[in-house]
């Protein structure tokens, strides 16, 4: 039982530590100053004075530790505190550390050793006046990656001689202050909640300073476990530390951490290009060192930069304070992300080579090993876009409240600048979610979901030569595998949101249908610029693993990005925040009083829901998951567990699958015998356990990302499906089979790596000359906005003129030569005969395409010389599909024929050969189909229905169905989902 309750969630508080020099040191050096003995105040060592750790409480009855606080209880390691006996310390100073020892829970991910050096980066100072009290904050990284995160305030104190002697202070006086620092350290990034709290904890201990200090932290510490931390979505914790009310607020979903913290302080540290060049030198995993004098700005600025990177997540060591005595740690030969003092600057600029230096403070970016930065740029469109967005943004607060008065209630003033903030911050987020997604926006396009290949090179490839040596740099690193590996496992977060609804209509069409890579007519118009800046269609040398090949600069086909301007941006709504308001703390370490408090939390949040709209079901689920969360750690498991069950009619998305399945390991016998006779506990036990199997057996196919390469070896059938699907050519399994049967005409059943190389370079070729079509805007006119040339022939001879015949998924159009215009030949659904005929010409016969079609008298006749055989083999497949593609109601039967077609044209280029159209006829399946295959749908279907949807879209095979769902709703493409579930 007691191994369950260690997955329960922690509140607040992990620890709370007291860091200063021990008294003894104090006392000797105050002695030593007194007698000018010491002309110069040293630094001290510091040291751990004092560890709190939950629990604080247990339970009356045989000590046994509860079911209290929220606290991983067997999580802990053994901090062995020594201890003189002493009398009471002056003025409640730190006790001396000695021959006795206690022995303190301290959670294991804590390093004590550490953490004095971090709490004084700069080392311990004495002074001879008082100074103010500073804040800086911590961030402290496992070997896992898992991150815990520290406040820490240091505040100075008076050195007296002597102790309290008759109730009465010493008479002699002080003039040394010693510092000392408590650090706040919590698995939340809470870093303004617990600024606050420290504020409070200080007001607190400083009138007087008494020997009660300790128990005063002790308490505030077991006060911050009471707290629990607040749900995913838009309900945010409020409580009351007297004088403030401090908030928690809630994570905008389960991928992002919570953000409470100013992220404009970037902004105004940095102009939007430094600001850029820092997130490159992150995106390619160099080297990164920050720099400032002030502690605190180190750990705010490193946290809101890899906030921007969401939902790429930094993978490398990060440690945003580095004391002084820390500073080796630059020296480490792999990427990090780091921060020390403006004072160390010139030293490690000197000593280490390579490093990309941040200094904070002047908002300069600069390199080690060169007066200039030599680092790839973040692509032009996405920098654009970014600073157009950042222009845009008010940053000052001041600005913006001038016209009001000044708010004579400090919490209602700290509420407004919350708002204010918590505003600032969801615009920075969306430019920066946005800035990501331009950046790798066609990633997907370039990935094999089935296989789990990214085909890194054509990727490459379709990037503009100024924007390649930035990707090269960003393919090979840790934080773009594992953006990659959660594009393959289709993991609907924030970037896949913000990429599906910022689509364009011409994409969107585009990736309804599987078919080949083309750009629209409108695309290849605003692509076009002059002969200079169009592709060579000699692209051989840019595929994969080419032995031999002559490097050359690749080429690039349409850029990713769209073009926005400023005014158009995305336009994310924040939803409004709700509050629930904590109870006042009771005695924190008094058992009976907190199990009281949490009954009383648990009435409120009953209230709550009482009172809730019912059609609200996202607040709903928050208040059910927090009452389900208080009443797990009061002990009462059942209610919890039925507050959990709830959110599967609510709110899956916030589903605490681990925190369930602890709880129902957790069970004794007599509630689990409870929990199984009641139907809805029954149920939820039985899908937690199912799903928690499902996760645990789909874990090991789900990390794995390979890079696409051509074969080595011959082939047999089964290695050239999966190349083939490997290479995104095509997906279905028995188009691939009439492609095998198509390359092995005549030969044994495999086939020569040699031959697929050609194959899938004259492929790529294809598709780039498909880039250089630039038509006449009269001609693009002519087309319908998601048309695409798919073949042009070369220059012929026609029975209308002389021109190059194109053909699109929809017709074949000439473009006629000199002066270019458009002449259409025919759509393929009007089509009537397609064969070959022969044409004089002097003393022979020459082979000519005739098409006849409906509505026209004259037979079109292109004398196509070497190609009118293929060409008579693509029109009739073409015309196959549109017929069975009208007949059955199915647009896949046209996109399926498009590409046998285009394969049609790969096998005649790559085979060269006698045999080439005999053997590119074994892709001709619609040619043959269409008159074997009789109509499937009823007359009355047929007149009523649009078209039929393939729910085996992106699949290599068709499935069953065994459940079809569909949702009415908005004509937006978010909106409106098709689901299936085979």
């Amino acid at each position: 039982m007691m191994a369950a309750m260690a997955e329960l969630p922690s509140g607040l508080l992990e620890a709370c530590v007291v860091v200063g020099a021990s008294s003894d040191k104090l006392q000797e050096l105050y002695q030593l100053y007194n007698q000018g003995k010491v002309k110069e105040l040293p630094q001290l060592e510091a040291e751990v004075l004092q560890v709190h750790a939950p629990p604080f409480v247990t339970k009356e009855t045989g000590g046994e530790v509860g079911d209290h606080a929220f606290s991983r209880v067997q999580r802990r390691r053994s901090f062995i505190k020594k201890k003189r006996e002493r009398p009471a310390q002056p003025n409640g100073q730190p006790a001396n550390h000695g021959a006795a020892t206690e022995d303190i829970s301290v959670p294991k991910d804590i390093d004590l050793i550490a953490l004095p050096q971090l709490c004084f980066p700069g080392g311990l100072q004495i002074t001879n006046e008082q100074k103010e009290d500073s804040y800086h904050f911590l961030v402290f990284t496992d070997v896992l990656g898992s991150r815990t995160h520290g406040v820490v305030v240091q505040y100075y104190r008076p050195i007296l001689e002597g102790g309290i002697q008759n109730g009465q202070r010493s008479s002699s006086k002080s003039r040394l202050y010693a510092s000392y620092a408590v650090c706040v350290i919590s698995k939340y990034p809470y870093y303004n909640a617990l600024r606050d709290c420290l504020s409070c904890l200080l007001g607190q201990l400083k009138p007087g300073w008494t020997c009660d200090c300790e128990e005063k932290v002790k308490e505030f510490s077991a006060t911050l476990t009471l707290v629990p931390i607040p749900p995913p979505g838009h309900l945010h914790v409020v409580f009351n530390m007297k004088p403030l009310q401090v908030v928690l607020p809630s994570r905008e979903d389960q991928e992002r951490p919570a953000v409470d913290l100013d992220l404009h302080l970037a902004f105004l540290c940095f102009r939007p290009e430094q600001l850029l060049q820092v997130l490159a030198s992150l995106l390619t995993e160099q080297r990164v060192v920050l720099f400032s004098s002030d502690w605190s700005r180190l750990t705010l600025v490193s946290e809101a930069l890899l906030l921007f990177l969401h939902p790429l997540s930094w993978q490398h060591p990060y440690v945003p304070v580095l004391s002084c005595q820390m500073l080796d740690f630059v020296m480490a030969p792999t990427a990090y992300l780091m921060g020390c003092h403006l004072q160390h600057y010139e030293e490690v600029a000197a000593e280490t080579e390579d490093l990309v230096l941040v200094n904070i403070d002047e908002g300069m970016v600069a390199c080690s090993c060169s007066a200039t930065l030599d680092l790839p740029a973040v692509p032009d469109a996405a920098r654009d876009c970014f600073i157009s967005r950042v222009g845009t943004l008010h940053m000052h607060y001041d600005l913006e409240r001038c016209h009001q008065g000044a708010s004579t209630d400090v919490n209602e003033q700290r509420s407004r600048r919350r708002a204010w903030q918590r505003r600032l911050n969801g615009q920075i987020l969306n430019i920066t979610l946005e800035l990501i997604v331009n950046i790798f926006r066609q990633v997907q396009e370039h990935l094999n979901y089935e296989h789990r290949v990214f085909n890194s090179e054509e990727f490459l490839r379709s990037r503009e030569p100024a924007e390649q040596p930035f990707y090269r740099k960003v393919l090979d690193t840790h934080i773009f595998h594992s953006f990659l590996r959660d594009r393959l496992n289709r993991k609907m977060d924030a970037f896949t949101r913000l990429e599906l609804s910022s689509r364009t209509e011409a994409y969107r069409l585009r990736a309804m249908t599987e078919s080949p890579r083309r750009p629209t007519m409108q695309e290849v118009a605003r692509s076009y610029t002059s002969p200079d800046t169009r592709l060579s269609s000699k692209l051989g040398h840019s595929m994969p693993n080419l032995a031999g090949a002559r490097p050359t600069t690749l080429p690039f086909r349409q850029a990713s990005l769209k073009k926005v301007n400023a005014d158009s941006g995305l336009k994310i709504l924040q939803k409004p925040v709700k509050i629930f308001r904590l109870p006042e703390f009771p005695p924190p370490l008094a058992y009976h009083y907190v199990q009281n408090y949490y009954s009383e939390m648990i009435s409120l949040l009953g209230r709550a829901i009482s009172a809730a709209p019912p059609e609200d079901s996202a607040l709903l689920a928050r208040y059910h998951y927090l009452r389900g969360l208080v009443c797990s750690v009061a002990g009462r498991r059942l209610d919890a567990l039925d507050d959990f069950q709830t959110l599967y009619r609510t709110d899956t998305d916030i589903f605490p699958a681990a925190l369930v399945t602890a709880l129902v390991d957790a069970l004794p016998p007599a509630e689990r015998g409870q929990a199984e006779r009641r139907p809805e506990l029954q149920r939820l036990i039985s899908r937690v356990k199912r799903d928690t199997e499902q996760e645990r057996a789909l874990h090991g196919d789900q990390g794995a990302v390979k890079r696409f390469q051509l074969p080595k070896k011959h082939m047999h059938l089964e290695q050239f499906v999966r190349h083939v699907q490997e290479s995104g050519i095509v997906k279905d399994q028995g188009t691939i089979l009439r492609l095998f049967d198509a390359l092995t005409v005549g030969q044994q059943k495999q086939v020569d790596p040699e031959l697929f190389r050609v194959f899938y370079t004259f492929w790529k070729e294809t598709e780039a000359e498909a880039q250089e079509v630039a038509l006449p805007a009269g001609v693009v006119e002519q087309l319908e906005a998601s048309e695409c040339v798919f073949k042009l022939s070369s220059s012929v001879k026609t029975s209308r003129g002389v021109g190059q015949i194109a053909m699109t998924q929809r017709r074949l159009f000439l473009l006629t030569g000199g002066r270019p215009g458009f002449l259409e030949i025919t759509k393929f659904r009007d089509i009537e005969e397609v064969k070959i005929s022969s044409a004089a010409f002097l003393l022979l016969r020459i082979p000519t395409l005739r098409i006849r079609s409906l509505g026209r008298k004259v037979v079109f006749e292109a004398n196509l010389k070497g190609e009118s055989e293929l060409w008579n083999l693509m029109v009739k497949e073409m015309w196959g599909g549109r017929k069975m593609a009208d007949e059955h109601k199915d647009p896949q039967f046209m996109q399926q024929a498009l590409t046998n077609s285009l394969l049609m044209d790969a096998v005649v280029g790559c085979l060269q050969s006698t045999r080439a159209i005999y053997a590119a006829s074994k892709l001709a399946y619609f040619d043959k189909m269409k008159t074997e295959v009789p109509m499937m749908v009823p007359k009355t279907t047929s007149e009523t229905l649009k078209h039929k949807i393939n729910p085996s879209l992106d699949l290599t095979s068709a499935q069953a169905v065994d459940v079809l769902l569909y949702t009415p709703g908005t004509h937006s493409y978010t909106n409106t989902r098709i689901n299936t579930h085979t």
